[in-house]
This record gives C-alpha cells, sequence and structure tokens, in this order.
C-alpha cells in the first residue's frame, strides 16, 4: 500500500455459506493486495472456514432471539453479552483498521464493539431486504455495501452511506463463470443440478423425484441428475431415482456446487442471497423456491430479481407440487432458445467484480 503499513480487517460472519461464502472472497480479494485477514466467526464455520483466506479465526459467542420465552431471551442476551465482551477484548488485542460484518448473529459482537471502539465498519447485506442482525448494526456501521440495488433506498439516513457493490464471488465461481452455457439439442442428455442451501431441503427431495416420475419416457431418459438432499433424505431420494432408471448423483453436500452448476443445464434450487448470486454470476436458468417462513422474505426478493431479469422462474413453496414442477420441467426441455435466453438473463443480473468493488470500499474506509 505505497509504503505504508498494509491495515489488518476483521471479516465478521455467520457461519452459514451465505454468510462466510461473500466474506471469503472479499478475504481473496483483500490478500491479494496484501491485506491481512482474519475471521470472527461462531462454530458451525468448521464446515466451510478450513479453507478460508484468513491468517486467524476466532470463535465468538453469540445467540438468536428466535423465541420469545422470557428465560430463552435472556440466555440470548447472556450469550451476547459475553460475545461483545470477547469481541472488546479481541478488537484491543489485533487492533483492527476496519471491521466488516456480513450478517448473521455472530456477526454483531464484533462490528458493535467495533463502533463501540471507534473503530470504522462496514457492513455488506447479501440479500434484497436486510437482515435483521444488519439491521440492528447499519445505523452504528460506517458504510453499508449492498448486494441489490436500492434495499435501504426508503431510509434517507442509510441511503447516504450506501453502495451497491453488488454479491462477492468465491474464486471458484469465478472459474465457473468462465465456462459457457450449452443448451442440449432435442434428445441430447439434459443436466439437473437441486441443491437447498448447505443442509438441503426437504420439500426438494420430496416435489423433484415426484415431478421427474411425471414426465414422459422419452424426457426422463435424458435427464442425469444431481441432488444435494438431507443426510436423512438421501437413500430414499437415491431409490427413487433408481426406480425410475435416472441416473442421479445425491449427497448431502458438494464441495464443488459452482463446477456442478455450471455444468447443469437447468437448477433448481433455493433463493438464498449466495445461490443467487453464484446463479447469476456463472449464468444458469433456473426454478427458484424461496423458503416460505423467513421473517424478511429475504429468499422472495432475491429470487424476484433474477425472476424480473428473465433467469429465472419463482414458485412459491405451496404451488411446488409434482404436477407443476413436471410442466415447468418439460416446457424447459423442450426450449432450448428459451433456456438459452435465460441463461444469458441470468448472467446480465450478476457482478462479477463485487469482490474487488467491496475491497475498494473497505480500504477507502480503513483510511478514513
Amino acid at each position: 500500500m505505497s509504503g505504508e503499513a498494509a491495515p489488518l480487517v476483521l471479516v465478521a460472519a455467520g457461519g452459514t455459506g451465505g454468510h462466510l461464502f461473500p466474506a471469503e472472497a472479499l478475504s481473496v480479494a483483500l490478500t491479494s493486495r496484501g491485506i491481512a485477514v482474519e475471521l470472527a466467526t461462531d462454530e458451525r464455520a468448521a464446515r466451510y472456514g478450513h479453507a478460508f483466506p484468513a491468517r486467524a479465526t476466532h470463535i465468538i459467542p453469540s445467540a438468536t432471539f428466535g423465541s420469545r420465552n422470557p428465560l430463552a431471551l435472556a440466555r440470548s442476551g447472556t450469550k451476547l453479552a459475553v460475545g461483545l465482551a470477547t469481541a472488546w477484548a479481541l478488537l484491543r488485542r489485533i487492533k483492527p483498521a476496519v471491521v466488516v460484518g456480513f450478517g448473521g448473529y455472530p456477526s454483531i459482537p464484533p462490528v458493535l464493539a467495533a463502533a463501540l471502539h471507534g473503530i470504522p465498519t462496514v457492513i455488506h447485506e447479501q440479500n434484497g431486504v436486510m437482515g435483521r442482525a444488519n439491521r440492528f448494526l447499519a445505523r452504528r456501521a460506517t458504510a453499508i455495501a449492498t448486494g441489490f440495488a436500492d434495499v435501504v433506498a426508503r431510509d434517507p439516513a442509510l441511503a447516504i452511506k450506501a453502495i451497491h457493490v453488488g454479491n462477492p464471488v468465491r474464486p471458484s465461481v469465478v472459474a465457473a463463470a468462465r465456462v459457457p452455457y450449452g443448451a442440449p439439442a432435442d434428445g441430447d442428455p439434459f443436466h439437473l443440478l437441486v441443491f437447498g442451501g448447505s443442509q438441503g431441503a426437504r420439500v426438494l427431495s420430496d416435489v423433484v423425484p415426484a415431478a421427474v416420475a411425471a414426465l414422459d419416457p422419452p424426457m426422463r431418459a435424458r435427464l442425469a441428475v444431481v441432488q444435494q438432499a438431507r443426510e436423512e433424505d438421501a437413500a430414499r431420494v437415491r431409490a427413487a431415482y433408481a426406480q425410475l432408471g435416472v441416473a442421479a448423483e445425491v449427497a448431502p453436500f458438494f464441495a464443488d456446487l459452482p463446477a456442478r452448476i455450471a455444468a447443469s443445464h437447468l437448477v433448481i434450487a433455493r433463493s438464498g442471497a449466495s445461490t443467487v448470486a453464484e446463479l447469476s454470476a456463472i449464468g444458469r436458468p433456473a426454478i427458484l423456491v424461496p423458503l416460505p417462513h423467513a421473517l424478511d422474505q429475504d429468499q422472495r426478493a432475491n429470487a424476484g430479481v433474477l425472476e424480473r431479469a428473465g433467469g429465472a422462474i419463482r414458485v412459491a413453496q405451496e404451488d411446488f407440487l409434482p404436477a407443476r414442477l413436471a410442466s415447468d420441467m418439460a416446457a424447459l426441455m423442450n426450449a432450448r432458445e428459451r433456456l438459452v435466453a435465460m441463461a444469458a438473463a441470468a448472467k446480465s443480473a450478476g457482478t462479477i467484480d463485487a469482490a474487488e468493488r467491496l475491497a475498494d470500499l473497505v480500504l477507502r474506509v480503513a483510511r478514513t
């Protein structure tokens, strides 16, 4: 950094892929510029964090306020207070130039402690509506970065310090984005990818095999399915495809999911922020089924962005039935030009350089 000592950036994120993947992308962008990065997260990050490009990882106690039970609320409050004290001590020890929060309750103690310390902070909101942790932190943050445009446009106090950078995607997604989409000709194998977040989604395990069973036999014979399913559902999903004679790979987790997205002709998935970011960066047609009971309806908003762009079909879970899905799949499998158009539309909604844009913002804030 032109003669000055490189600052330390502390990245804080909830321990799920939806928060950790964009945090990882930012960390790669920063370390490539010679910036030291450390990660504050929770115990759940063990599944993803082994490859996280940070020189140190700090586990910070945190809790959600998912229950209105007074005893549960008291326990959550106590745990967050312990997390705040832990984060306070960590900041005094490592002295970061800036703290960047990616949402999830584990991001609250480090970002709040930084604000109380007078350390500059940036929060990044990946969804089309702001999540509860980021809403709590937004007024205290130095800057707000958003994955989608106009997330805080209705609040002038937040809009004045907000900048749309897009959703950072991991290097593996950037690599997958270089693979062009090739829609299959009539009669060619058709690659279907199904996934529902880090743990899969039971509704996909219930509906997709039944929809495949409802397809005409010649169409079913074309299918090659890759499906993520919960551990407890995997055996029955595998058996359903075997009974239908459909080639299928079923597993609870795919470490190489971006490459599998790139290899697919159609994706059926939930619509978490990382999923939508990766679909739009890589450019693949999708049928998206938003998580129905989320308080913020963030997945509905995320899917709406791709639907309006023309890259996805958004289906409410109550309408996600085998007959409806079989009809949508059959229509798409017989419409090569529509698939090509949807892939291009999805890609037009992506921001492949979002990690670099966010890194620029973080370093500007660090210098303030």
